[in-house]
């Protein structure tokens, strides 16, 4: 089967992509003129120049398509809300109702588990949003809503994947970042990382995305995709340290005092209308600060899944790439 993968250079799209061409798939990848490609470097896709927010763009990418894996979106707490709407919201419109009038048999959204909020127990995927949410976060669940709404009118099968934090190979957003400050002594936990926290490694994710892409149960179905795990950030922190080799710093910064910066810091950059992100931002200190915690009862009662890779083993894979990305010997560590 021929399919399209938007966002195919990024961390989630481009261990999709690699993923269904090990699977015999024959893949269009929907990049921009600007993307970086060092991910799909001498990978064999069909590439295809276009933007998410132009639908004349989208239709020479989904000639031919069967399936849609729309990863492509804005991940980020920061930034105006017009530009989250324009990428997240009317774009993820834009690729769905192009995908529908090509003949797509499947449709596959990427969405986020950001929209449940913080601090809530036992959270399924029924629960409404939280909220105050950041323009990432509202802008994914208004594209998820308008695909419900959508999927009545069309022949076109819809499901949606909401992760977690996800990390692993092509991590260039979070766990290259986290290692980064690790290394560096420039890390902190809050409230000594005692709250839960809801890591999903990227392989784990995949068969996920797979499996729901598949399976006729999850046409209508939001998923919660975690790797299962209960598990504090300090659990977290210190099973990366040990594959680093490296020593737990025991710098911790309560909560409050934390959510005081990251205000100041976030009402400084907007008022001064900064462009370059904020060091702390209130979803970071709400990520790692409070419970963020999901279950994924409903994949295991609907398709018997558990996690391939487990923490161990993840975090092993994790550091090897990290270590090949940055150009570090082992000695170094």
């Amino acid at each position: 089967m021929k399919v399209l993968v938007t966002g195919a250079n990024g961390f989630i799209g481009s261990n999709v992509v690699k993923r269904l061409l090990d699977g015999g798939a024959e893949v269009n990848a929907l990049v921009r003129k600007t993307s970086d490609l060092s991910f799909l470097k001498d990978v064999p896709v069909n590439y295809f120049y276009g933007d998410i927010t132009d639908k004349e763009s989208l239709r020479p990418a989904l000639k031919g398509v069967g399936k849609v894996f729309h990863v492509a979106g804005l991940a980020a707490d920061w930034g105006p809300y017009e530009r989250f709407e324009k990428i997240n919201y009317r774009g993820t419109i834009n690729v769905a109702t192009e995908a529908a009038k090509s003949g797509v048999k499947r449709f596959v959204f990427i969405s986020t588990v950001a929209f449940h909020g913080f601090g809530k127990p036992n959270v399924t995927e029924d629960d409404p949003p939280a909220k105050n949410l950041i323009p990432y976060a509202k802008t994914k669940w208004m594209a998820e809503q308008w695909l419900w709404d959508f999927s009545p009118e069309t022949k076109m099968e819809i499901t949606a994947v909401r992760p977690g934090n996800v990390f692993g190979i092509n991590d260039r957003t979070f766990i290259s970042k986290y290692i980064d400050a690790l290394l560096a002594g420039k890390f902190a936990e809050i409230n000594h990382g005692k709250s839960k926290t809801c890591p999903v490694y990227i392989e784990n994710l995949v068969d996920i995305i797979m499996l729901v892409s598949q399976e006729e149960k999850a046409v209508g179905n939001a998923y919660l995709a975690t790797d299962g795990l209960d598990i504090t950030w300090h659990e977290f922190n210190a099973a990366l340290a040990n594959h680093l080799g490296v020593k737990l710093q025991e710098t911790s910064i309560p909560y409050g005092v934390a959510m005081a910066a990251a205000k100041v810091y976030y009402g400084v950059h907007r008022l001064l209308r900064i462009k370059s992100e904020p060091f702390l931002t209130p979803y970071r200190v709400n990520n790692g600060g409070r419970d963020y915690h999901f279950s994924i009862e409903k994949l295991r009662n609907h398709f018997n899944y558990n996690p391939a890779v487990g923490l161990d083993e993840a975090l092993r894979r994790t550091v090897a790439w990290y270590k090949e990305y940055r150009n570090i010997s082992s000695e170094k560590f």
